[in-house]
Order: structure tokens, then sequence, then C-alpha cells
């Protein structure tokens, strides 16, 4: 077999279909995520600049523009909702805890802003539809970065192209030691209130949960799952660890498991009539991925070129509002997620099988 042949017509940036203009940007949320990874992701792209910056306090909004370059206004979360320098962005990214999604959103909405919203949509299935509704107007996409990772697209070509046959099994996998990364047991993600029902599914869970929709081009309709904690620090969540079955049509399960307190490991396994693929690691995003194809007795490893997925996703939003097209990833697309996630907490607590 030519496996060579499944990958010479692959392009990195297959969905791109402008190469000129500038989507600015208010950062909502100046986290550590947004201060390391969005921000200097949006300084290398092709497409976006950071114009605005959000955050409790003007201070703290001041601090974190002194060190961008584009940066024309910086604002306090009460600035931001009165409309102060509304004219110096275009669109917003939405990156606070889960449970304050909304309330940004629908100032956003209001204003015509287009929307990059940090997965999950929100805390609840109710408020990400409340979401989504506010947002029927203007661009949202739910930033779901594996999406616009190479290795992954490829993934996902190979699926479509029959290489493995009929997909049959998945298995992923997502896992950190969060306490050893962020040493807080009152972080927000520990805290039901702002992160919604829990802290590993929600979080890192929705990763292998998420790429596998995008692989097969399909969503779950049914789902069983274990979960426990009982570790300190992870008393008020119900998942410190936490498997889960997902069944998709046509006869497709997928067997998943997720961590807020193992070592670090991700992957991703689709295995079919004929062949199977396999991404490890999967979901981290600073370390190289290899693609390791399988068909009858032939194997094959193809490592992709390392790239920044935040500055993929941050342009290929821009991409679709610079061209007038709506992102993959819309808000009904999240909504499914929402839902997913719902079902996995209440087979958790229940025991049952829970249609999705």
């Amino acid at each position: 077999m030519d496996f060579e042949a499944y990958f010479d017509s692959f392009s990195r940036r297959d969905w791109q279909e402008t190469e000129a203009g500038t989507v600015r940007f208010a950062m909502i949320g100046l986290g550590w995520w947004t201060v390391e990874e969005a921000i200097p992701a949006v300084a290398e792209s092709d497409l976006c600049e950071t114009t605005a910056l959000v955050s409790s306090s003007a201070d703290k909004a001041e601090r974190v523009a002194a060190d961008v370059d584009t940066a024309e206004a910086a604002l306090s979360y009460d600035q931001f909702h009165d409309g102060a320098a509304a004219d110096a962005y275009d669109a917003v990214y939405v990156c606070t805890p889960n449970a304050l999604h909304l309330q940004y959103v629908e100032t956003a909405a209001d204003r015509g802003k287009a929307i990059l919203c940090e997965k999950p949509m929100e805390a609840s299935v109710e408020r990400a539809g409340r979401l989504a509704d506010a947002a029927a107007d203007v661009p949202l996409m739910v930033a779901y970065r594996m999406h616009t990772e190479p290795a992954v697209r490829r993934m996902r070509d190979l699926v479509r192209e029959g290489f493995v046959g009929d997909p049959a099994h998945v298995h992923g996998h997502n896992s950190q030691p969060l306490l050893e990364m962020i040493p807080d047991p009152d972080q927000w993600r520990l805290d039901p209130d702002l992160a919604g029902p829990g802290a590993s599914v929600t979080d890192i869970g929705l990763y292998p949960l998420n790429t596998t929709r995008f692989v097969l081009d399909a969503d779950p309709v049914a789902a069983q799952a274990r979960m426990t904690s009982r570790s300190e620090g992870f008393e008020s969540v119900p998942d410190e660890r936490a498997a889960f079955t997902l069944s998709f049509p046509d006869g497709v399960y997928a067997s998943q498991s997720a961590s807020q307190n193992a070592h670090e490991s991700t992957f991703l396994r689709i295995t079919g009539t004929a062949g199977e693929l396999l991404l490890e690691p999967a979901f981290s995003p600073a370390v190289p991925r290899e693609l390791t194809l399988s068909r009858g007795d032939v194997t094959a490893d193809c490592r992709f070129d390392q790239v920044n997925q935040m500055t993929e996703e941050f342009d290929y939003f821009a991409d679709c509002v610079l061209s007038g097209r709506d992102p993959e990833a819309d808000g009904e697309h999240g909504l499914v997620d929402m839902r997913a996630l719902e079902a996995i907490y209440e087979a958790g607590e229940t025991g049952e099988t829970v249609r999705i």
C-alpha cells in the first residue's frame, strides 16, 4: 500500500479562504491561559491583533496591555459592559471561568461583535442555550483548538477516505496533574459554581469527546460513565478520575477517560474494519504529534511539524469572519457537547445509560 499517497494532497491550512485583513480582538479574562497562550498566539497570527484587554480591574488590564504593542484600550469588566472603547475591537475572546461566559457574550453580541468563546460554552446546558441564542446574529465559535491541528485534520480526512474502513471503536484519554501545574486548591476549575458539574470531564475530557466527534463527523446518542474523587483538593467535584463510553450511530463506541490528578498522558485511537489510526500525544499543545497508520500488515509513522494551535485557531476564526462564512464549531456544535457532558455526569451519578 502506498501510504505516501494519503499525504500528498494534504494542506495544513485547507480551511483558509482569505490572505488579507485584520480582526481586532478584545481579550476578556486575563488569566494565565490568555496571557501566556492566547495573546502570544495572536501576536504570531496573520489575520488578528490584540487591541483591547479586559479584566477584573482596569489596573490589571493596563499591566498586561503594557506588554502588548498593538493594545489600544485596557478595561475593567464594568467598563466593557458599559461600552467603553467599543470601537477599538471587532471581536472578543472570552476566557473567563465557564459560568461567567454568558454575560460577556451577551454584551459583545449586543454590540455586533464576533465571538470566540472558550470551551465548554458555559456551566450548564441551559446557560449554553442562552449563550447560543444571544449570539444568533453574530459569528460565534467555540474554541476547540484541535479542529485546526493539522494532524487531527488529516486524521479526519483519512477516516472520510475510508482508510480504516468502517469505524468501530474509538479510545481516547487525557490526564494531567492539575494541582502540580496550578498549586491552588481554591482555583475555579475545582469550584462547581464556576466550572460546572465537574473538573476532569468538563475541562480535559472534553478534548477526546469533541475530537472524536470532529474526526468521525458524528454526534453521540448515549452515555455511560463511572467517576470517583478521593484525593485532597477534589472534595467538591465528582470526577477526579472518570471513564465514560459514548455510543455513536452505526454501532460505533468511544471509550474515553480523563483525570485532573494523574500523569500527563493523551492519545486518540480510531479502529475500523480495515485499519487503525493512533494519534499520540493527542491533546497537549506544546508537543509534536505523531500519527501512526496501520492497515493489513503495514504500519507507518508520520510526524507533523509543530504548529501553535492557538494561532491556527485564531486565524481560522478570523478567516471565517473576514470571508463571511460560519465556523464549523458554532453554537449548535458546542451545545451538542454540553448535552453530552450533562449525560456523562448523570450517568456517572446514577450508573444508568443516559440518552443524549
